[in-house]
């Protein structure tokens, strides 16, 4: 197939910004690694998200834009069309030389048993602004046929341990707002699911607490004290139990259980929740992996690495061991996935998001 120049873009549940990052791929392989760019938003950008969250939980038609979503759909536009203009003038790339952008959006809700899913962002507006064809809504496809939606980068994951020349069983673990899994053996479909919370709530106790929205480097939670009650209470859910494939919306759990806690406290137990719920995940997996690659801002909290060394049943080692630009993965992914969808080649599997077969995916806005 023929290598095309790709670049992804990917603003995650944790809403701290855009990720931008370039790769050179022909949709089986990732061919050629190039610059990466994070453009963090902005407070009044991320408070404008806060409020299009809420008032996406009544939406039932999933192209409505009511009250501050459409407000937010145009920040989100601009914010990755900035990006993608800064990203293009500090590496000094002609933009005539991109093939197509892979554009995730911002997901404001995620329902897949009510077969919705929800990104805001305009691909047509940005392809129209940047002068680069767009492919967005990838989601969508997998969602309407029954599918949960949801991983979508298991297929890059694959591609990147076999690149890698990683042998055995090897799980990729994702830690964003919401955490989700790999499990990669060979050349078979990977297995994948969303495992539970990840940064969410650690950063939306931090931001109510503190100001600040997020546990930087895990201090707050290795200062505190695990409440084994409210670790129990927060593990009491059904979704847990469930096989993979499954998915998760940012707003399905809660901080209530911590709300009487200290906050170094509330911040341990939460980080222990989210290293407990990957943990259950490991235990659903046809086999326990040799080895689990962590990728996501929740590799940089050390507190949340501990945890996992000491909960996961083999070795724990962060995604930069490998080479991988573990912050950029995310954005690598979309661009891969935009090739494979100029491909025709499936994005989601069965063992990924429960779809009925291989789908394809994604949407096409031309430049022009």
């Amino acid at each position: 197939m023929t290598v095309v120049r790709a670049l992804g873009l990917m603003s995650g549940t944790s809403m701290d910004g855009v990720d931008a990052a370039l790769l050179e791929t022909d949709g089986l392989r990732p061919l050629s690694f190039c610059p990466t760019l994070f453009a963090p938003y902005r407070d009044e950008d991320r408070a404008l998200l806060r409020a299009a969250l809420a008032q996406a939980i009544d939406l039932d038609d999933r192209t409505a834009r009511p009250g501050p979503l459409a407000d937010a759909e145009r920040m989100v536009t601009d914010r990755h069309a900035e990006a993608v203009e800064t990203f293009l003038r500090e590496n000094g790339i002609d933009a005539a030389t991109v093939d197509v952008i892979g554009f995730h959006g911002q997901t404001v809700l995620h329902r897949p048993e009510r077969r919705l899913t929800v990104q805001i962002g305009d691909g047509a507006a940005l392809a129209r602004r940047l002068g680069i064809d767009v492919v967005y809504d990838m989601r969508a496809a997998d969602v309407a046929a029954g599918g949960q939606g949801a991983p979508l980068v298991p297929v890059y994951h694959r591609a990147l341990v076999a690149a890698s020349g990683l042998e055995g069983s090897v799980a990729v673990l994702n830690i964003g707002g919401v955490a989700n899994l790999t499990f990669v053996e060979g050349e078979a479909e990977p297995i994948a699911c969303d495992t539970g919370p990840g940064n969410a709530l650690i950063d939306d106790l931090m931001l109510a607490r503190t100001g600040v929205p997020l546990d930087r480097d895990g201090a707050a939670a290795a200062a505190g004290h695990v409440d084994e009650a409210a670790l129990a209470q927060l593990l009491d859910h059904r979704y847990f139990e469930a096989p993979p494939p499954k998915s998760l919306d940012r707003n399905d759990f809660s901080l209530a259980p911590v709300e009487g806690l200290a906050t170094f406290d509330a911040a341990a137990t939460l980080t222990a929740f989210t290293a407990a719920s990957i943990a259950k995940c490991f235990s659903l997996l046809p086999a326990p992996p040799r080895l689990a690659i962590v990728c996501g801002g929740g590799a940089r909290n050390l507190a949340l690495m501990r945890a996992l060394a000491a909960r996961l049943p083999c070795d724990v080692r962060n995604a930069e061991q490998f080479g991988w630009s573990g912050e950029a993965i995310e954005a690598q992914a979309f661009a891969f996935l935009a090739v494979r969808s100029l491909n025709g080649l499936p994005l989601t599997f069965p063992t990924t998001t429960g779809a009925p077969s291989p789908l394809p995916g994604g949407r096409l806005a031309r430049a022009g």
